[in-house]
């Protein structure tokens, strides 16, 4: 049967194969112990491996780095944001902690590597398994073709190694780093993570992240009511609106109904007895205000509850808004009626406060009556095209560019240095993400196509690395030995001990936020879930999200210069 599969499927018809291991290698990466999984990439290797080894099929190398380039420019540019933001003063002490890991990693990978006579592929796959970078492969295997002095032959067996050592390492690496920052650490230092992650969000007015508290509320609320205290009639809507603002609520009246017709909205329109209002606030500001006291009974009126609203993204970039509070926007007479629901900021969103000033590129999404959400957008700055088509001309040019820049080649002691193809996408990526991020009006590249040129680019190339590989996976496991795992393991440990004594007794970062620093500069995603978990909370993302931009970018450079340290 596997003969026959052989003959008449996959030796014709090679891209079938991969498909078969990128749909098996997903269903074995959901297999998960509470918030670690083997996850989708190493599921790809390991039956890429196995099937590689059983048939023997080779793919097309074109194919592997068409998807490689377009992997490593996906992470360039959904990291670029915070990898740039991370550069700036506040983020710097983020920034160097990720720094020092990074380092660490690449020197006991290294030392190791050294000791141990391993070549340059057992280093490269030790170092990215260990540091759980699947992108460090790609890189350090176009690093190994340049190398002087060997011969084809030498070449694709060190190529093939650094798949089997990545494969052999990866797994404990993602577990160790888990289990070292969520419950290993916190419990020698006799640390509460739930408690102090609590703690700080108090301190840091974050908003409550419990889902079984949260879910369902809304805070901003509408409702009708029928108009019915006299010190109301006559009073204009202007009028009402500038009292509660007044009083610090936000509380206005949207439409009125008169005599069974909705009137056209007019800050002067003055009130009747009898009238039925829209009434908009937040919940909190209605509740205190007792709207059926002070105004009238509640109506259930569906044509008037049921205007069109709007939830609107918006740039900030007008300079008579810049560098304004939240709270401060909001008392602006445009603003009446509308409100802020989120704000990105670096092309994430940004747990904002009202103390939160705006900066040039900020993305505030409004929310309100579509009449008064347009005019505020406009005052505001440019409103951002919600599109799910992605804007080719961008990506493709930023490929192009990237792998242009990437050719030119220095030499060095007789070896070719040059970023290669793929390290030029991956800093092309960094650019056209900070771009985008900052100007969020062209550029589009929605989460779905982000997911599909990263996810599946990524696992697309190690699928295509473990058939070409498995052939050699029996022979290339027996020449390392068993003893990778160990000093893998070591690896994986080292960096982050290192990052936290660092953090911890020098930089004094607070605990929660340290974690999730070690979390991101090992770029272990799978540690940040485990974190979270423990926590309670999702306050380690604040210390995640710099660290991995960081360690991805070096970690995935590392590939070749460990390689070239090697040579």
């Amino acid at each position: 049967m596997i003969d026959f599969l052989v003959r008449n499927v996959f030796e014709p018809h090679p891209e079938l194969l991969v498909f078969l291991v990128v749909a098996l290698g997903f269903l074995v990466g959901k297999v998960h112990y509470r918030t670690i999984a083997l996850g989708a990439v190493t599921g790809c290797l390991v039956m890429g491996l196995l099937l590689g080894a059983q048939l023997k099929v080779p793919v097309n190398g074109t194919v592997k780095d068409l998807f490689f380039i377009l992997f490593l420019f996906a992470l360039g540019y959904k990291v670029g944001p915070q990898f740039f933001r991370g550069l700036k003063k506040d983020g710097l002490p983020q920034v160097l902690n990720a720094v020092v890991v990074c380092v660490t990693g690449l020197l006991v990978a290294w030392g190791f590597a050294a000791l141990l006579g391993y070549g340059p592929g057992l280093t490269a796959g030790l170092m990215s398994g260990a540091l759980t970078q699947s992108a460090a492969i790609g890189v350090a295997q176009d690093a190994i073709g340049t190398l002087p002095g060997i011969s084809a032959a030498e070449v694709k067996n060190e190529e093939n190694l650094v798949a089997v050592g990545y494969a052999v390492t990866y797994p404990l690496g993602t577990i160790l780093c888990a289990m070292l920052l969520a419950n290993v650490l916190p419990r020698l230092y006799r640390r509460n993570l739930a408690a102090e992650s609590a703690a700080l969000a108090k301190e840091l007015d974050a908003p409550n992240e419990n889902p079984d508290l949260s879910a369902g509320y809304y805070e901003v609320v509408l409702r009708a009511y029928t108009v019915q205290r006299p010190d109301l009639v006559g009073r204009t809507i202007e009028d009402f609106e500038n009292q509660q603002r007044g009083l610090g609520r936000r509380i206005y009246l949207t439409s009125v109904r008169r005599d069974g017709e909705i009137l056209p909205h007019s800050q002067a329109t003055a009130l009747a007895e009898g009238d039925v209002v829209a009434v908009s606030a937040l919940r909190g500001d209605l509740v205190a205000y007792d709207a059926r006291t002070h105004i009238g009974t509640e109506a259930d009126d569906v044509e008037l509850l049921g205007y069109q609203t709007e939830h609107l993204h918006v740039v900030a970039s007008e300079k008579a808004q810049l560098g304004k509070s939240i709270a401060a926007l909001r008392r602006e007479p445009f603003m009446v009626g509308v409100y802020v629901d989120k704000l990105y900021r670096s092309g994430t969103e940004f747990p904002y406060r009202l103390s939160t000033e705006l900066e040039r590129g900020d993305t505030l999404v409004l929310s309100g009556p579509r009449r008064l959400v347009e005019p505020a957008s406009r005052e505001i700055g440019k409103k951002v095209p919600t599109s799910f088509a992605t804007d080719m001309v961008w990506v493709g040019l930023g490929v192009f560019l990237g792998g242009c820049i990437g050719i030119p080649a220095l030499t060095m002691g007789g070896v070719p240095i040059s970023l290669s193809t793929s390290g030029g996408g991956l800093i092309m990526g960094l650019v056209f993400g900070y771009l985008r991020g900052k100007y969020p009006t062209f550029g589009n590249v929605p989460p779905g196509a982000q997911w599909l040129m990263d996810t599946l680019g990524l696992c697309m190339f190690v699928a295509i690395v473990g058939i070409n590989a498995g052939p050699g996976f029996t022979s290339g496991l027996a020449t390392a030995g068993w003893g990778l795992l160990v000093f893998g393991a070591i690896a994986t440990v080292v960096p982050l001990v290192v990052g936290f004594l660092f953090g911890h007794y020098v930089q004094k970062l607070r605990f929660p936020i340290l974690m999730g620093v070690l979390a991101g500069g090992q770029t272990t995603t799978a540690a940040i879930g485990a974190l979270n978990e423990n926590a309670k909370s999702q306050i380690p993302t604040l210390g995640y999200t710099v660290p991995y931009a960081i360690g991805n970018v070096l970690l995935t450079i590392w590939g070749a210069v460990v390689v070239l340290l090697h040579h």
